[in-house]
């Protein structure tokens, strides 16, 4: 029983590792009218931007969208982030996106990860899960769920890195 709880102590740990500071990986993902972009082209002119996983049939991804949605204007002018919605629908779904989007009004960045690729190359093993990455590509934080209230503690981080500050979490 020790040795389960230590396998499963490292194998937690060494998840949470590979997001810290690492580059954000490459994958082809379609945008929503069908061209195909690799992730490593992901970028914010130096500043930070927000990675979110997040499906169609997933309602805690769509409150956390939909949170995020309301401050998201002026967040982009205090910090000038930016927000890239990932759809993990699949292929079969994945043309009720679109529709989704323009009905909920998010002014977000959407891609299409209908094979799945890019999520397994992020380690996402549910959703909604989050990535905050920094001005130079690099993955400082992830959270995985959502509970009403995270976008504040998100948007904290995202300050620290506009501001040049490390976020030590």
């Amino acid at each position: 029983m020790k040795t389960l709880f230590t396998s499963l102590a490292i194998l937690a740990f060494s998840a949470t590792c590979f997001a810290q500071n690492s580059p954000v990986p490459s994958a082809d993902i379609k945008t929503l009218d069908g061209k195909t972009v690799n992730t490593s082209s992901f970028e914010n002119d130096g500043k930070p931007y927000v990675i979110s996983f997040w499906a169609t049939w997933c309602k805690p991804c769509i409150r956390e969208l939909t949170a995020i949605a309301e401050n998201y204007e002026d967040w982009q002018e205090e910090t000038g982030m930016k927000l890239i919605a990932v759809s993990i629908d699949d292929a079969r779904n994945s043309r009720k996106v679109m529709p989704f989007i323009n009905g909920m009004g998010w002014d977000y960045e959407v891609y299409l990860d209908a094979n799945q690729d890019f999520k397994r190359k992020m380690n996402v093993n549910g959703v909604p899960h989050t990535f905050l990455v920094d001005g130079n590509n690099k993955i400082v934080w992830s959270h995985n769920s959502y509970a009403a209230g995270d976008e504040y503690h998100l948007y904290e981080l995202i300050e620290k890195l506009s501001n040049g500050e490390s976020i030590d979490e």
